[in-house]
């Protein structure tokens, strides 16, 4: 029996959260868990027990997502959670710093839901 796969993706736009969450359900038995920003995303990595994958936009209200990765790769239940960032920001410095801080995969969007399985799928060494 495969283990159930919990994802918390973090964005504060409900259409690409959305569009996350649909390419993750592809796989078989994922749980999507929203957050609509850094601080969301932080107190349902506190409350809600164990996550397999974050997936993060790095420019959102309140805390952005580099300051979520600084703050999950600090703590000891989720250090070493894959964390991939899915954003705009396509600057070499920009991937460079999220990597610095513990991301473990980066994808510029628009992303395709096919680019995004590959990667989640390497990350989680699934078929």
């Amino acid at each position: 029996m495969s283990q159930q796969i919990r994802a918390l993706v973090v964005d504060d736009s409900q259409a690409m959260r959305r569009s996350i969450m649909y390419a993750l359900q592809r796989l078989t038995d994922v749980v999507c868990i929203e957050a609509q920003d850094g601080v969301e995303g932080l107190k349902k990595l506190a409350t809600q027990g164990r996550f397999d994958l974050v997936m993060t936009d790095i420019n959102m209200p309140l805390m952005d997502g580099l300051k979520l990765i600084h703050h999950i790769r600090q703590t000891d239940a989720h250090r070493a959670v894959p964390i991939v960032v899915v954003t705009t920001e396509g600057a070499a410095a920009d991937r460079e710093r999220a990597m610095a801080l513990g991301a473990t995969a980066y994808l510029v969007k628009p992303v395709q839901a096919r680019v995004v399985l590959d990667t989640v799928k390497e990350l989680l060494k699934l078929g």
